[in-house]
């Protein structure tokens, strides 16, 4: 059982990490939660008015509303030397390992003929395109709203119009 002073602690990161990631469970294991109890203890968390608060401060701080932004943040600056550490490992490392790494930016993983291991890693560039698009579409949505919040305001007395 988690004293009280860690519980906060790791319901604080929890928070960062959910802010970052959207995962529940992802989360909930970086923040420190068991595997087993991962979904539980972030869906806990979720529950909690404070944490919620907490979590969309962190977005905002972040100019981040949508789990998509964080998504495409994480594939075209993410590390990648987890899954480095994975293709060059002379032997599979044990679960409670491979769990604890970071494999997001990894899109898809086999075994070759001869023995061999293939790791395909998400395209970066594409990723940072789709990023520019997407704060670009947020862009001209603030200047579609401002253009149409100027358009239906009244005009005050100094700003009338004569005809």
């Amino acid at each position: 059982m988690q004293d009280k002073n860690q519980l906060v602690s790791m319901r604080n990161a929890f928070c960062c990490y959910y802010a970052v990631l959207g995962d529940v469970t992802e989360a909930a294991v970086r923040a420190g939660f068991s595997r087993g109890n991962a979904l539980a203890e972030g869906i806990e968390c979720l529950s909690s008015a404070h944490c919620r608060k907490k979590i969309a401060r962190l977005r905002e701080m972040m100019t981040d509303t949508g789990n998509v932004a964080a998504g495409l943040k994480r594939l075209a600056f993410g590390n990648c030397s987890d899954a480095v550490y994975l293709v060059f490992a002379d032997e599979l490392p044990p679960p409670e390992v491979i769990e604890k790494l970071d494999l997001f930016n990894v899109s898809e993983i086999k075994r070759v003929k001869g023995g061999g291991v293939e790791v395909k890693l998400f395209d970066r560039l594409k990723a940072l395109e789709k990023l520019f698009e997407l704060e670009n579409a947020f862009a001209d949505r603030n200047r579609a709203a401002d253009l149409i919040s100027a358009l239906t305001s009244q005009p005050e007395d100094g700003d009338a119009v004569e005809d």
